[in-house]
């Protein structure tokens, strides 16, 4: 399957977010020391595990990546949890409708509480291209590496504010 997708910086959050459907994820990026953006991952996405890939389709170009999913149980997660010393990272999702599209917005927490990322899916090249940044967007980021999230794993706030200054991002905390 091919993934359509822009990303951008939060620079507020949108009205009625905290009544919209939620859900906690708990990513792993494998493998745990890479220099670059980690291909795989299992995830923990509310109460759905999954195992993923995704690539990039053209080489540089984050908005269109090729992906693949297989569907875990539970308790194959946990055994790969247990094995698997992969980088970690954990957000709550919140889903909410803007301009006929599913805006994921991502409250990063643990050492990257205050981070707040907002992400768009499209079902063509065509429409992700006509998208207009929504007001509580402060800027796209879709082809900042340091904000994939392979890249995030193992990383504290304070590792991302000098990349983050460049956008004049202010940390954001849901009430």
């Amino acid at each position: 399957m091919i993934e359509f997708e822009r990303t951008f910086l939060a620079k507020q959050f949108p009205d009625g977010l905290k009544a919209c459907k939620s859900k906690e994820i708990m990513d792993i990026y494998i493998p745990k020391i890479i220099e670059t953006h980690a291909p795989l991952r299992i995830r923990k996405n509310g109460e759905k595990y999954e195992l993923t890939k995704k690539v990039p389709v053209v080489l540089e170009d984050h908005s269109t990546r090729e992906e693949q999913t297989i569907i875990l149980s539970k308790r194959e997660f946990e055994l790969l949890e247990k094995e698997i010393s992969g980088r970690r990272v954990r957000k709550f999702r919140y889903y909410y409708p803007c301009n006929g599209k599913m805006a994921e917005v991502d409250v990063f927490t643990d050492a990257l509480t205050g981070l707040v990322i907002i992400d768009f899916e499209f079902s063509t090249k065509e429409e992700m291209d006509s998208f207009k940044m929504p007001f509580f967007c402060l800027a796209e980021v879709t082809q900042e590496d340091f904000l994939a999230g392979g890249m995030l794993c193992g990383k504290r706030y304070a590792d991302l504010e000098k990349d983050l200054a460049r956008y004049n991002y202010q940390k954001l905390f849901l009430k």
